[in-house]
């Protein structure tokens, strides 16, 4: 440093310093600091890799902190004991007996070679328990591991099968629950699924299981192997259920040969399958055996709609007749039955409506004429709260005879305007039934997506019913407003709605749906006139939310599907009962107004609308009330049922198709 005047002036010597140097300095000055670990940290650290050196390591360690542990508190217990030895050795001697026997390492003193080898034996002791211990716990763990993923066998008999997973699952769980009957139920299901994740899922979707079991099982019911685990040979009845994609209905083919593998020739079992896709249903036949039930599922989707379609309400009988918690069909076995008439055995039923006559031979002739009389080994076939809730009655309810209607000659039927909001693959065979059942001159009007394939649908179909009913395609979206509009719905007879197919990537089909219920309504709203609709959906849970007026029908085909499978697998004469009731032709569901049967304006029993439609040769099941609160339908009410007969009230009945 040198001084000028009052100024300090550093020397040439810094002052020459290289810039490089003063970057040096600079960018070192800037760099942060390398953070110090912290001694716990490096202690944590250097325990950690201690332990990844294995079982060894494992051992040291927990010897260690037994040590570590067990001679301190031993060496206060020597040293403060009154009776020990006074001697360092001695006390040494009662640390190392107190050591020894609470860690199992004999505690033995004296020479060394005797310390060794008692040590050594206690070693050899304790390695022994440890390794049966060991055994043990393994045989459980692998037990209890085997048991929870589902790969135990079931040995159970007369209990009942559920192979796959479907969107039916939840309902055909939960109506096997309901089914009233005299012994705990036993309900096994294998699929190729996680048992902890079925068994979650029935807990949320299916109601509780009272006085059944439900035990699940993981595995695919194509493996004759895997299916002895939910022994199927042993059981009350099998029911397969169909995948939720059409494509898959091969895979239902495979289980249905893998079962008749696991049956045998011996195929004392029923089997109740279901399959999506019609094409398939004679593989499935064939495949499932001459006791086995097949159900088409988009065929009988499309006829429950088109039934709907025609007489709007009967979603709700179809719902009543198929669940547990309703009223549903019975057979009833009754000593007194053979030599009676049909009008005799039905007059004989107070609490029950008695429908037909189920025959040994497992044939049923629904809606029997009056004369038919019973044979031996003939059951009747009643709709009944239960089974036990029927028996043959001396005393007939009577009627007053002045109450019945005269009969009326039916005017023909009036051409229809049919509108359909969607379309699907089921939507040929909505259309088809439609062109058979509604009367001539009816129009269908058709608003489906511009896709080509759509397109290409539409126009096949309505060439192939050219002849029988006209068909219009009016290219646009069902679920814009602007698209109904411009048709106004409200000036047609019926409206049916159809969501799309499920496909992967798009939302649910009921979302859109949802919309054009919503756009419906609104226009129901705005012209003051209310129109029949019809709405086929996938979820049930979507039905509860769907916004209804009067006259609306909803028709969840899985959850029905479900529900016909359920109880088909506990009456098996029920096969031919659904499929004449769903068949256009032969004896089928109807509302007709009650003032063809009884006088309206007055109050009398229900016997009285049962004499008056059995003489027309049709049996009257049940009656829709104008005037109740909700759809007011009633099925199945006693003979003595009083009430007073509105201009609006309908009957329930089986009679023969239009």
């Amino acid at each position: 440093m040198r001084r000028e005047g009052n100024k300090v002036v550093p020397g040439q010597r810094n002052a020459a310093r290289r810039p490089g140097a003063d970057r040096a300095a600079d960018t070192t000055a800037a760099r942060p600091a390398r953070p110090v670990p912290s001694a716990e940290a490096r202690l944590r650290y250097w325990f950690d890799t201690t332990l990844t050196r294995g079982i060894p390591a494992l051992c040291g360690w927990l010897a260690l902190g037994c040590l570590a542990l067990v001679v301190p508190v031993s060496a206060l217990l020597a040293w403060t004991d009154q009776r020990a030895p006074a001697t360092l050795g001695s006390r040494i001697a009662a640390v190392w007996r107190s050591t020894g026997q609470t860690m199992r390492l004999g505690g033995e003193v004296g020479p060394p070679l005797r310390v060794v080898l008692s040590v050594l034996l206690a070693l050899i002791a304790l390695l022994y328990v440890s390794t049966l211990v060991s055994l043990i716990t393994t045989g459980l763990t692998d037990r209890l591991m085997a048991l929870d993923r589902g790969r135990a066998a079931i040995l159970e008999r007369g209990h009942t099968v559920v192979l796959g997973w479907s969107e039916q699952i939840p309902t055909v769980v939960s109506e096997l629950v309901a089914a009233r009957t005299d012994r705990r139920r036993v309900i096994a299901v294998l699929a190729d699924r996680d048992k902890a994740a079925m068994e979650e899922d029935l807990a949320t979707t299916a109601r509780a299981t009272g006085r059944a079991r439900v035990l699940c099982r993981t595995g695919r019911p194509t493996d004759p192997a895997v299916l002895a685990r939910v022994s199927p040979a042993t059981a009350d009845c099998v029911l397969v259920l169909p995948r939720d994609d059409p494509r898959d209905d091969a895979e239902t083919v495979k289980t249905l040969l893998s079962l008749s593998a696991a049956l045998g020739e011996d195929r004392r079992v029923r089997v109740v399958a279901a399959v999506r896709d019609g094409r398939h249903l004679t593989a499935a036949r064939l495949a499932g055996g001459p006791r086995a039930t097949v159900l088409d599922v988009d065929d009988i989707s499309a006829r429950l709609v088109v039934d709907c379609a025609r007489q709007p309400g009967l979603s709700v009988v179809h719902q009543e007749l198929l669940d547990f918690a309703g009223h549903e069909f019975h057979t009833l076995r009754d000593p007194a039955l053979p030599g009676l008439t049909f009008e005799e055995a039905a007059g004989a039923c107070p609490e029950s409506v008695a429908v037909g006559i189920a025959h040994a031979d497992g044939t049923v002739t629904l809606n029997p004429p009056l004369p038919a009389r019973f044979l031996e080994g003939d059951s009747l076939l009643v709709i009944a709260r239960d089974e036990h809730s029927t028996r043959l009655s001396d005393l007939p309810v009577t009627h007053d005879p002045r109450a019945l209607a005269h009969p009326r000659v039916p005017a023909p039927a009036p051409a229809e305007r049919v509108l359909l909001l969607g379309w699907n693959r089921r939507a040929p065979r909505i259309v088809d039934q439609l062109s058979r059942r509604t009367p001539p001159g009816s129009t269908l009007d058709v608003v489906a997506g511009p896709r080509a394939a759509t397109a290409a649908a539409v126009r096949s179909a309505a060439e192939a019913l050219a002849p029988r009913m006209p068909v219009r395609h009016h290219p646009g979206d069902p679920a814009l407003r602007s698209t109904t509009d411009a048709l106004d719905p409200t000036g047609y007879d019926v409206v049916i709605v159809l969501g799309a197919d499920p496909r992967p990537g798009r939302g649910e089909p009921d979302d859109r749906t949802l919309v054009t219920l919503l756009n419906l309504r609104a226009r129901e709203e705005e012209s003051g006139r209310r129109v029949p609709v019809v709405t086929e959906m996938t979820d049930d849970r979507n039905r509860l939310i769907a916004p209804r007026s009067a006259g609306a029908d909803f028709v969840v085909s899985g959850r029905l599907i479900g529900l016909l499978m359920t109880q088909i697998s506990q009456n098996p004469h029920l096969t031919a009962v659904f499929e004449e009731l769903l068949s256009p032709a032969g004896n089928t569901l109807h509302l007709r107004p009650a003032a063809h049967y009884v006088t309206t304006g007055r109050t009398t029993s229900f016997a009285a609308v049962a004499a008056s439609a059995a003489r027309r040769g049709e049996c009257a099941i049940g009656y829709r009330s104008a005037t109740a609160p909700g759809h007011g339908m009633r099925i199945n009410p006693p003979k003595a049922h009083v009430r007073y007969w509105h201009a609006r009230d309908q009957v329930v009945l089986i009679a023969p198709g239009d």
